[in-house]
């Protein structure tokens, strides 16, 4: 019975670390919604639009990957925050990268419904992602 009891004596600091990641996530998706030019929800939603879906599911799983890190490897409550912010600038840099750089006609590619530009664009997302996860370790 105490192993329960000492087990269930972390259940706070969960609640408060996973509802904190469900805000940061919340924050990431208004904030990558406004800066990507093309309005995922409706193309996703009303336009059933494939690319802007698997471009916008690579962004939430990169930045939900190095939240996990950030998660784990954090302090404090406020040091994951902090390091949950980094991310989600992380991944808007991912996202510039793409657009501006490697493909400039990202965002007509996806408005068209171009399967390749999405997979290119999760592809970075979740590449950075995964770099920003391995880095938050410390």
């Amino acid at each position: 019975m105490d192993a329960i009891k000492d087990s269930l004596m972390g259940l706070g600091n969960f609640a408060l670390y996973f509802a904190c990641a469900l805000v940061l996530l919340l924050i990431f998706k208004f904030v990558y919604v406004r800066l990507t030019p093309h309005d995922e929800w409706k193309l996703v939603k009303e336009e059933q639009n494939v690319a802007a879906a698997i471009g916008y599911v690579g962004a939430i799983i990169g930045f939900c990957l190095a939240l996990a890190s950030a998660a784990s490897n954090s302090v404090s409550l406020i040091d994951f925050a902090i390091w949950g912010v980094v991310a989600l600038i992380a991944q808007a840099l991912a996202f510039l990268l793409v657009r501006f750089l490697f493909i400039p006609s990202i965002v007509e590619r996806i408005n068209n419904d171009e399967v390749s530009a999405g997979v290119v664009l999760a592809g970075m997302s979740i590449a950075v992602g995964l770099l920003n996860a391995a880095c938050i370790t410390y």
